[in-house]
């Protein structure tokens, strides 16, 4: 029996972001959506569910130095936040909630 693939939604902002990503990380990002399309806990993607005052939000590492931020809003419906650097994701997510 096949798992059904997550649905990807692309918030605004988070389209912005990533045209201010450095090409490189732009590249892997793109390769990481199709991972997460199949599987958002997959290992590759370092996955970790946020803490509070953030929790029901999830994050994943595009490289080292960069972040998306991605919360589920149905059953294998994913929705992309914010990417950014690790600096600055966490901080922009409470601002936006």
């Amino acid at each position: 029996m096949s798992v059904p693939l997550n649905e990807i939604i692309y918030e605004k902002d988070f389209r912005k972001d990533v045209l201010r990503l450095p090409n490189k990380v732009q590249d892997k990002l793109a390769s990481l959506i199709g991972i997460l399309r199949e599987n958002a806990f997959d290992e590759r993607l370092h996955t970790k569910s946020l803490g509070p005052p953030l929790q029901g939000a999830f994050s994943f590492r595009i490289i080292r130095g960069y972040r998306v931020c991605f919360e589920f809003v149905a059953p294998y419906t994913v929705k992309l936040l914010i990417a950014d650097t690790r600096g600055n994701i966490y901080r922009r997510l409470l601002r936006k909630r």
